[in-house]
């Protein structure tokens, strides 16, 4: 396998914090994420163990894109 397509690969499957997740939104509060939360317009989230929230980056950026105004399909 390609050194590129394992980099791809790992970084698609990277889990983001809620903080994380807040600051690529344009630094959203953590208020209005779980406001979204309840309303079932956040991006899916995956609950830790611990109880943390975590979100997989290619589901942030499949759930931006499926917000994205004015893009030709």
């Amino acid at each position: 396998m390609l050194p590129v397509a394992r980099d791809a690969r790992t970084k698609s499957a990277e889990l983001l914090t809620v903080r994380q997740v807040l600051d690529e939104l344009g630094g959203i509060s953590r208020r209005t994420f779980y406001r979204w939360r309840e309303l079932r317009i956040a991006p899916a989230c995956i609950r830790l163990p611990n109880g943390e929230l975590r979100v997989r980056r290619d589901v942030l950026n499949d759930w931006l894109e499926e917000r994205a105004e004015g893009v030709a399909s």
